[in-house]
């Protein structure tokens, strides 16, 4: 094999490394150190050099010191500190945050790790995918990582004594440290796995919520709420007689601060909404209004889908109780989310679903539950979809979710600035002059015509994007509209993506114009 290091390469290494290094597919590494050392043995045998020190250092050592500079010169460091596998960040990736760089070119410097994104589009064209909101592309690390497990470790987890079960336990539960890291928990006691953030808000309803709503309580929500964090609130009333209530938007499309205050009151149970609207781009004050939630007795519950993959996301900083993530939003696989929660309410919490791995001890009649978090995860879990998660945090954390927003800020502004140049667009939520910190993405209407008809023609010319209701049909009532499309970026976009999907656009629209 030869090995083209790209500035992410960083050897995985086993399950002892910390949280913020690099995750490159231990098959890669090995790999990459026989090639080294094949090498370095035909350059010594035909006599013209002698070999290399190299030689004497274990394969994963050898490969590291291939890799290592590539890191280097992107500024980025190998993590070594041993206490960021039990969820304290290392310095290593603390540093690569502070260091932010606003003209730093994040595309350039990590598109290389995405096979998806070198392919050809139809007629030729290159494809430019924009739809990161809706879910995120992956990183060659994850893949390898996901390969790994399959290939190497495939064994379920907690109930074997053999090899394979090990690994595969062990390779489970750091994952699990990673994303107790990634959100500054106390614990990896408080991040109970589940398949998306849908099942996680479902998880707090059907147990928290049942156990401690009645008739007349008051569950406080926000009109631009995804359906994941409507729907399961509208069964528990259902269930439970609990009241629903939904605070507006100002006229810039964001919160309603003064309109909030004044539906929280000691009805509250329970206060949930997103960090950031999949919609309307914009940023909620949450560690703002944590102390008015709480002042009020109630609990707050944060959606973290669309915040997680584009800036730092601190629990302990915000204030909340509970926050629900989706893996596939930042770069890991389908199939795995998280719910965290402080761990006495976790403690309270009755089980959600029954079954295998979920209990201590079973009688005919009763049972007792494992501890945390194990109490909320019957059966067999998704391993490898666990272990992928974990590969894309170690990936976002080498790079640095302040580099990550940086970029993105520069991304946005440009972003609007194109679509604000074309005539009868209009980009629902506030602009970046704004609110600078709002989300790298922009839904908007043209007059006249149809959001999915704009879809299609851009996705002829190769440039993907979101048509619809963005599973947020309340919202999209409040502005009387049927449905947006919606731009979303990620750090591997591109300026120059940019600027052909808005030359596109304007060139759809006016096609459409004259035909329609």
């Amino acid at each position: 094999m030869t090995l083209t290091p790209t500035p992410l390469d960083a050897p995985r290494g086993d399950a002892t490394l910390p949280a913020p290094a690099v995750a490159l597919s231990l098959v890669a590494v090995e790999e990459a150190a026989m090639s080294v050392t094949a090498s370095e043995a035909s350059i010594a045998s035909d006599g013209s050099k002698e070999p290399s020190p190299m030689q004497s250092e274990p394969p994963a050592v050898a490969a590291a010191s291939v890799l290592q500079p590539a890191i280097a010169t992107a500024g980025f460091a190998m993590a070594s500190d041993p206490a960021a596998s039990d969820g304290v960040r290392s310095s290593a990736a603390t540093s690569a945050e502070s260091a932010v760089d606003p003209a730093e070119d994040l595309a350039a410097l990590t598109r290389p790790d995405f096979p998806l994104l070198s392919q050809i589009a139809c007629l030729g064209q290159p494809l430019i995918y924009l739809d990161y909101a809706a879910t995120s592309q992956k990183p060659r690390q994850v893949l390898e990582a996901l390969q790994h497990y399959y290939g190497h470790d495939n064994a379920n987890v907690h109930r074997g004594a053999h090899q394979l079960s090990a690994r595969a336990t062990e390779g489970f539960e750091h994952a699990r440290e990673k994303v107790a890291a990634f959100v500054g928990a106390a614990s990896a006691r408080e991040i109970v796995y589940t398949r998306n953030a849908s099942e996680a808000i479902n998880l707090v309803a059907r147990t928290w919520g049942e156990a401690n709503l009645k008739p007349g309580d008051e569950v406080l929500l926000t009109v631009m709420e995804h359906h994941s964090n409507l729907v399961p609130w509208q069964l528990l009333a259902a269930r439970t007689g609990c009241v629903l209530r939904h605070a507006g938007l100002t006229a810039s499309g964001e919160l309603d601060l003064d309109d909030f205050r004044s539906k929280l009151s000691e009805r509250t149970r329970l206060v949930s909404l997103v960090q950031v609207s999949n919609t309307l781009g914009c940023l909620n004050p949450i560690a703002e209004l944590a102390p008015l939630v709480h002042a009020a007795g109630a609990l707050l519950l944060v959606d973290a889908c669309q915040s997680l993959p584009h800036q730092r996301v601190n629990v302990a900083e915000l204030g909340c109780d509970f926050l629900v993530g989706s893996s596939h939003k930042f770069c890991g696989p389908t199939g795995m989310g998280f719910l965290w929660a402080r761990e006495a309410l976790l403690e309270a919490m009755p089980p959600f679903l029954g079954g295998g791995e979920m209990i201590q001890d079973v009688e005919l009649d009763t049972s007792t539950w494992a501890d945390l978090p194990h109490k909320f995860e019957a059966g067999t879990p998704a391993i490898g979809e666990a272990i992928g998660m974990g590969a894309a945090i170690d990936y976002l954390q080498a790079i640095g979710m302040d580099r990550i927003h940086a970029w993105e800020q520069r991304l946005t502004r440009r972003l609007f600035a194109r679509l604000q140049a074309i005539e009868g667009l209009t980009i629902l939520g506030p602009t970046p002059e704004q609110q600078p910190n709002r989300a790298a993405l922009a839904a908007f209407h043209v007059e006249g015509l149809h959001a999915n008809d704009i879809a299609a023609l851009l996705d002829s010319s190769g440039i993907c994007i979101r048509s619809g209701h963005h599973c947020t049909q309340p919202l999209h009532r409040h502005y009387g509209l049927s449905g947006t499309a919606r731009a979303s970026l990620g750090f591997t976009t591109t300026e120059a993506e940019i600027d052909r999907f808005a030359e596109e656009l304007e060139g759809t629209i006016g096609f459409l114009r004259e035909h329609s």
